[in-house]
């Protein structure tokens, strides 16, 4: 079984920045596509950041581009999503995925096989 377990969340003010971790207990974690999906308080879970299995293509969403930046070390079994210009509406429970069919980058959730519990993000006005 896999195994994510995220971490690096927190309270940060507005234009602050935070690095969330996800650590993978999967050796062959260069064959899964990774994904950061969110969900805030009364609102669905949404996909904000993939990567490719070697790093190669990257996707966000239009809410989040040119502000965070997904990437992974292969080597450590680590995702990482590097957050800058926080606004409030970041605000959200963060989870990281891992999906082992997909060659490129996966959006949908369904895609995703494995998920960690979350880290929480605050972001204060």
């Amino acid at each position: 079984q896999v195994q994510l377990a995220e971490s690096g969340g927190g309270l940060v003010q507005a234009g602050g920045s935070l690095r969330l971790s996800c650590a993978v207990s999967e050796r062959t974690f260069s064959n899964y596509a990774m994904g950061w999906f969110r969900q805030a308080p009364g609102k669905v879970r949404e996909c904000v950041a993939a990567i490719s299995r070697r790093g190669g293509r990257t996707s966000y969403a239009d809410s989040v581009k040119g502000r965070f930046t997904i990437s992974r070390d292969n080597a450590r079994d680590t995702v990482y999503l590097q957050m800058n210009s926080l606004k409030p509406e970041d605000t959200a429970d963060y989870y990281c995925a891992a999906a082992q069919a997909i060659p490129q980058t996966a959006w949908s959730e369904t895609e995703y096989d494995y998920w960690g519990q979350g880290t929480q993000v605050t972001v204060s006005s």
